[in-house]
């Protein structure tokens, strides 16, 4: 499938089939990145740990966040899969992953939405010159509704559980990492996880509890730092600055202003989600990270938020800023540069434009 973010894919192998894979993720997430930048906003300004914090404002966040984005994915979702449609069901669809969970349901919304959509499809192919004159929205619109209610029901009975139970055993996993000193492997679980928005759920139900325990007895922990860390995110967006689609590019410094100086992580998830491929990079950048921070023997004292380079310096202890600002930028310099291996460093791009501007000739007339 061909997007405006993604180029062709020819082939049939397995390189193909996840090329075509991250294109179907694009083709649902990035067109509404304008949403994504506009939720990160209001959250880095108005949360009481924001800028400008203000209570009417904020009450925004929660909303955007759980409801409005995964629809506007299930929505967009659903609209390539069977048209206006198509889009419609699939919003409907997506509205009972929203109640069925307590995260945020952006996962959950790339499944159901195309899914309802697809069910819809099959229907009309399977009515379609059956239907008598005169009926035909009659039956439009009630196999709409009929198809999007029923798949929005499955949605609340079971996607629910399902991201429920992979929240805990993410969770678990990083608490078994974390008891047996293997810190560094534990970006292998939480840059996936943070990418499937789970990141609350492991840094404020996992890492936090952990982490103010270390604190009582040592003045500062480094479990604050596992999830938080703002470099991998920027090294990431840095790279598609650079390199990236060139119709993501103008999107990247809004979003680095939103991610490293705001603590809005969430902003470059959509990102790596487009490209799966991305998640090396973001394993690759936290680990190094983790690294540095061991060896200059990091520590903060409680866990920033959000995780902003702002907040990482004000719970930073006296005399460690060295360390957490070395850990930062190792992760920051290690994601950009195998992000950027990973995007070709723009030759993909470079091509494509040198086909766009290269002159066409016709044979002249004889």
């Amino acid at each position: 499938m061909t997007t405006d973010y993604t180029p062709p894919v020819e082939g049939t192998g397995i390189k193909a089939t996840i090329q075509r894979f991250g294109g179907y993720l694009a083709g649902m997430i990035m067109p509404n990145i304008g949403a994504f930048i506009a939720w990160g906003l209001i959250t880095a300004l108005f949360i009481p740990t924001g800028w400008i914090p203000n209570e009417m404002f904020a009450a925004l966040v929660d909303p955007m966040i759980k409801v409005l984005l995964p629809v506007l994915i299930g929505y967009t979702g659903g609209r390539m899969v069977h048209g206006q449609r198509g889009a419609v069901v699939g919003a409907v669809a997506t509205m009972g992953v929203v109640v069925g969970a307590e995260v945020p349901m952006f996962l959950g919304a790339m499944i159901i939405g195309p899914l309802a959509a697809f069910l819809l499809k099959l229907f009309d192919g399977a009515v379609k010159d059956r239907v008598r004159a005169g009926f035909e929205m009659l039956v439009d619109n009630f196999s709409a509704g009929i198809i999007g209610g029923a798949v929005a029901l499955l949605g609340v009975w079971g996607i629910g559980p399902i991201i429920e139970k992979i929240t805990e055993v993410a969770g678990d996993a990083a608490n078994w990492l974390v008891t047996h000193n293997v810190l560094p492997l534990a970006s292998i679980i939480i840059e996936p996880a943070k990418v499937l928005f789970l990141n609350n759920a492991i840094n404020h139900g996992v890492l936090t509890p952990l982490g103010a325990a270390q604190v009582a007895d040592a003045g500062k922990s480094i479990l604050f730092m596992l999830e938080t860390n703002p470099g991998p995110g920027l090294g990431l967006l840095l790279a598609y600055f650079f390199f990236g689609p060139r119709a993501l590019r103008p999107s990247a410094p809004a979003a680095i202003i939103i991610h490293f100086f705001g603590g809005i992580h969430e902003i470059y998830f959509p990102y790596v989600l487009m490209k799966p491929r991305l998640i090396l990079a973001m394993i690759a950048g936290g680990a190094s990270g983790i690294l540095v921070f061991i060896a200059t023997g990091s520590g903060l004292v409680a866990s920033p938020a959000p995780g902003s380079i702002f907040a990482y310096l004000a719970v930073t202890p006296a005399g460690g800023y060295f360390g957490v600002l070395a850990g930062v930028l190792v992760a920051t310099g290690v994601t950009f540069v195998v992000a950027s291996a990973l995007l070709g460093f723009g030759r993909g791009e470079k091509e494509t434009a040198a086909e766009e501007t290269e002159p066409t000739t016709t044979p002249q007339e004889a």
